[in-house]
C-alpha cells in the first residue's frame, strides 16, 4: 500500500498542478506547427544609399556606422557613384574598423576620454616620423618611428583612395557562391600598386601566397627599410580574396585575416559585407591576399 499511496499522492499533486495552472491563467502549452523562415537579405537599394544612410547624416538618429568611411570617401576624393554600378561587391567598414577611441564615464554617459586612438587602422597603420632630412626616422631599438593618426588628413589622400578602391570588387560574390577555398576577384585597385611610407601601411610585406604560423593564423611583416622596386601594403594583382570559414553563422572571411560581422546584404547593384570589429583594440581590414 505504500507504493499505492504514493502513486496516488502523485496523481493528486498532478490534478492539483493542472488546476492551479488553468486557475491562474497559465494554461498548459498546446502543440503548434513550426514554420520555418529565413530573413530576406534583400535591402532593396544601391550600396551607395545603404552606405549614406548610416553615414553622416543618417535616416535614423545615431546610426552612424558608416560616418568614418564616408568621411575618408570624400577626402580621398572617391565619387560615391561607384557604389551605384552594378555587378559589384562591395566590403564597407564600421567607424570601429577605421579608429577606436578610449572612453570614460562622465554623469553615467560614456565620452571619449582622449582623440588618440586605441584599435583600428588609425592605430595599426600610424603615421610615420621623419627626420629634418626627410628620412624615416628610428627608435633605438631600430624601429620606425610612428604616431597615431587622430583625422583622415593625417594621411596621404592617395593611399585612402588605394585603400577603399582595394574594398569594391568586381562581379558578385556572397553565400550564393561562397567556398571554404579562397575566391579571388579583381579589386578597382590597379595592379602593382604600392603605399607610401608616410604610414605602417607602406612598411607592410606583401608576398606572392600567404604565411601563416603553427596554428594557421596569418603572419604580417613589416620592415624599417624599404626595398626599391617591391610593393609594400597593397595586393601586388589589385585582388582580393574571400571564402566562408567553419564557425557560428558560417561568417565570411578577407584575406585570410579579417572575419566579416556581417555578410550577405543583397543590393539592387551587388552584395555588402561589412567589417565592424568589436573590442577595444580592433584590428583594421588588410587589404592584400599574401
Amino acid at each position: 500500500m505504500k507504493t499505492s499511496k504514493i502513486v496516488w499522492t502523485g496523481l493528486c499533486s498532478l490534478s492539483i498542478f493542472i488546476s492551479s495552472c488553468s486557475m491562474f491563467g497559465l494554461d498548459i502549452q498546446k502543440d503548434y506547427e513550426y514554420e520555418k523562415s529565413v530573413l530576406d537579405p534583400h535591402i532593396n537599394k544601391t550600396a551607395r544609399q545603404y552606405l549614406e544612410e548610416r553615414g553622416k547624416n543618417p535616416v535614423i538618429a545615431g546610426d552612424t556606422l558608416f560616418k568614418w568611411m564616408q568621411l575618408g570617401l570624400e577626402y580621398a576624393g572617391i565619387n560615391l557613384d561607384e557604389y551605384e554600378k552594378p555587378g559589384r561587391t562591395f566590403i564597407l567598414l564600421g567607424n570601429s574598423a577605421i579608429r577606436v577611441l578610449p572612453t570614460r564615464t562622465v554623469g553615467g554617459v560614456v565620452v571619449p576620454s582622449s582623440i588618440v586612438p586605441t584599435g583600428g587602422m588609425w592605430f595599426t597603420f600610424p603615421v610615420t616620423v621623419r627626420n629634418p632630412d626627410g628620412t624615416l626616422k628610428l627608435t633605438t631599438a631600430g624601429l620606425v618611428e610612428t604616431k597615431p593618426g587622430t583625422r583622415w588628413e593625417d594621411y596621404s589622400k592617395a593611399d585612402v583612395r588605394k585603400y577603399f578602391l582595394s574594398l569594391i570588387a568586381q562581379g558578385d560574390y556572397g553565400f550564393n557562391n561562397a567556398q571554404v577555398a579562397n575566391t579571388s576577384l579583381q579589386t578597382l585597385l590597379p595592379p602593382n600598386t604600392t603605399a607610401s611610407d608616410s604610414s605602417r601601411l607602406g612598411l607592410l610585406v606583401v608576398n606572392t601566397e600567404a604565411d601563416f604560423n603553427d596554428v594557421g593564423a596569418r603572419v604580417l611583416v613589416y620592415v624599417s627599410a624599404r626595398v626599391p622596386g617591391v610593393n609594400y601594403g597593397f595586393d601586388h594583382e589589385g585582388k582580393i580574396n574571400l571564402k566562408v570559414i567553419n564557425g557560428d553563422y558560417s561568417p565570411l572571411q578577407v584575406n585570410d585575416y579579417n572575419t566579416l560581422t556581417t555578410s550577405g546584404l543583397i543590393a539592387t547593384n551587388g552584395q555588402i559585407h561589412i567589417y565592424a570589429p568589436t573590442g577595444t583594440a580592433p584590428v583594421p581590414l588588410i587589404p592584400s591576399r599574401y
